[in-house]
């Protein structure tokens, strides 16, 4: 059985196109069906942009977009365009999207993008951020520390990763694995975005999101 095959087999809970959805999770046994996958296709749609930065300087003053563009494309046509300032040497811009998910259980959740950086530096520029949790980022404080992936914590209260960027010329692919509590709402939130680290402004791109649940 294919993906498409698979998913449908569903009954129409899940949807795994190349524009995105919510999908619910009471397919979630199967391991290669993806709750949720985005490839930015139709715009932002549901996706909700933000940024913070540390206090010593005011938000208003952080420059910053996150919006989709057709200029790289993983796959398709359109990818989502992250850019920032680096004048702070800080500072994080991201973009969020609900899940749905089946409450009550507790999940070995994956969660796949694929990042773009212009060129491979020997200097980390920017780092690449994503979390995957039952509330919002809010805050820079609010995604893994420096250097932190999930995969091999056990259980978290929430999933994550913050690791370089500038690795390869072109896109890369970033992944973590969140071993979940026990999930007490029906909406988790991925989020996706760049973390400044030097002194330089920089524009990345993030394409093929896909999150995947399998309950334990």
């Amino acid at each position: 059985m294919n993906r498409r095959e698979l998913l449908r087999s569903c009954g129409g809970l899940a949807t795994a196109s190349a524009v995105g959805g919510i999908g619910a999770a009471g397919c979630l046994g199967a391991p290669d069906a993806a709750a949720f996958t985005e490839g930015f296709e139709d715009g932002l749609g549901d996706w909700e942009t933000d940024a913070a930065i540390g206090p010593e300087v005011d938000i208003a003053d952080f420059e910053w977009e996150v919006d989709v563009s057709e200029e790289e494309a993983s796959a398709g046509d359109r990818s989502l365009r992250v850019w920032n300032e680096g004048d702070y040497d800080d500072g994080v811009s991201w973009a969020v999207h609900p899940v749905s998910v089946e409450p009550g259980r507790r999940y070995e959740a994956t969660v796949t993008a694929q990042f773009w950086s212009d060129s491979e530096s020997f200097n980390t520029i920017r780092h690449a951020v994503m979390r995957l949790g039952a509330e919002r980022p809010e805050a820079e404080e609010d995604f893994p520390d420096l250097g932190l992936n999930t995969t091999d914590l056990g259980e978290t209260p929430y999933g994550g990763l913050r690791e370089p960027l500038w690795l390869a010329d072109g896109w890369r692919e970033y992944t973590f694995e969140w071993t979940t509590p026990e999930i007490a709402t029906d909406t988790l939130y991925v989020a996706v975005g760049t973390a400044v680290i030097w002194e330089a402004d920089a524009t990345h791109y993030v394409d093929e999101i896909s999150v995947s649940f399998d309950p334990r």
